[in-house]
């Protein structure tokens, strides 16, 4: 193998494959890169079993051939080159030295065979069908900061991606929805589903895959296409093909949190919100985190105290017109949700102090947020 390559192209798609890699291996061909140049490309792949990124770039080939190397010494090599360097990667010392050349530096890494690296991205994904790169952005921000970190309830480790059908707007609605939950709060997204969707199994997408695929959809081109099977789903756009795993189990059945009996509403400034628990939050204790929201005709007043640092309070002007409340939340968790919505004001559906809590966004009935409240 022996290729010239543009060091901004390859230094991109390194750093899109090598992000994959654990930096701590027990099998030495996971801490590797495979390289494989053929027609004009050079392909990058990267694996850790669960997860692997394939990524093509335009190279200059002079001969074609493939190898593995160290990925994330072979990235910060590239890395420290020099703007504009033209890097020269030829394969020698019977296939187990890669040499790198740019400008008057030079470097040898140590190559493991071809052979050794393990494939994910085979097998028959037989449900395929396109999201734009903007959706699927959306559906992926909105729902994975509510994904559990618990590694007990594995389940729900991810996003879970499913067809349903939307009843909110009172019309049945085919939908593509994406959920999360932690135990104490859930986001559901949706958007309208797409075509070809029909039908897929509900899947949930490990929090891996959904933080390398966020990163990569951000220089995404128009149209992502998506592809599934019950074990595996797989992400093509522009040069890449991202293939995973999927978590092996039961997604609860979260339409079961998600009150129906919440008769009290009130409406408030979400940036106004935001800033106000944020502030009030100061004084909260740092494990509980918690604030208290006191409501009443038109007006909401936060609260939190400490035995160490004292008490803050902020009234707010708020549209509720119900009979006075007092509930208390994670001012975290609250500052979690009303950071993704957009619009000018959020809605909150309550019914007592005990009671779990819908919040939407005024302006965009596609987004729901439920949020377990806690004693204060």
């Amino acid at each position: 193998m022996n290729i010239t390559i543009e060091r901004a192209a390859l230094l991109r798609s390194l750093g899109h494959v090598q992000s994959v890699v654990e930096r701590r291996n027990t099998i030495p061909i996971l801490s590797n890169v495979l390289l494989r140049a053929a027609n004009g490309e050079l392909s990058l792949a990267a694996t850790d079993m669960d997860l692997e990124i394939v990524e093509s770039v335009p190279a200059t080939v002079s001969r074609a051939g493939g190898t593995t190397a160290p990925a994330h010494t072979l990235y910060d090599i590239v890395r420290k080159l020099p703007d504009g360097s033209q890097v020269e990667l030829e394969l020698g010392g019977e296939g187990t030295i890669l040499t790198l050349r740019a400008g008057r530096s030079q470097f040898k890494l140590s190559c493991l065979p071809v052979e050794d690296f393990p494939q994910l991205s085979g097998g028959d994904l037989k449900h395929r069908f396109n999201v734009p790169a903007g959706e699927l952005r959306r559906l992926i921000d909105r729902t994975r900061f509510a994904i559990s970190t618990e590694e007990t309830r594995y389940y729900l480790n991810g996003i879970y991606l499913h067809a349903a059908r939307s009843k909110d707007s009172g019309a049945e609605l085919p939908v593509l929805r994406t959920v999360a939950t932690d135990g104490h709060r859930l986001a559901r997204v949706e958007m309208p589903l797409p075509e070809g969707a029909d039908g897929i199994p509900g899947v949930i997408v490990p929090r891996k895959t959904v933080t390398e695929i966020r990163k990569l959809i951000d220089e995404a081109a128009d149209a992502i296409e998506l592809s599934m099977s019950d074990n595996k789903i797989r992400f093509t756009f522009d040069s890449v093909t991202v293939t995973s795993k999927l978590i092996d189990g039961t997604f609860p059945d979260y339409e079961r949190v998600i009150p129906v009996g919440n008769d009290k509403s009130m409406e408030v400034d979400a940036k106004l919100f935001a800033a106000a628990v944020d502030r009030v939050a100061t004084i909260s204790t740092e494990k509980s985190r918690a604030v208290k929201l006191s409501l009443n005709r038109g007006a909401l007043v936060l609260s939190a105290t400490s035995p160490e640092a004292g008490s803050a309070q902020e009234e707010l002007e708020v549209d509720y017109s119900e009979t006075p409340l007092e509930i208390g939340f994670n001012s975290r968790y609250l500052l979690d949700i009303t950071q993704q919505i957009e619009g000018e004001g959020a809605r909150f559906t309550l019914a007592d102090a005990a009671s779990p809590t819908i919040i939407r966004d005024v302006a965009d009935g596609t987004a729901l947020y439920v949020l377990m409240p806690m004693r204060v």
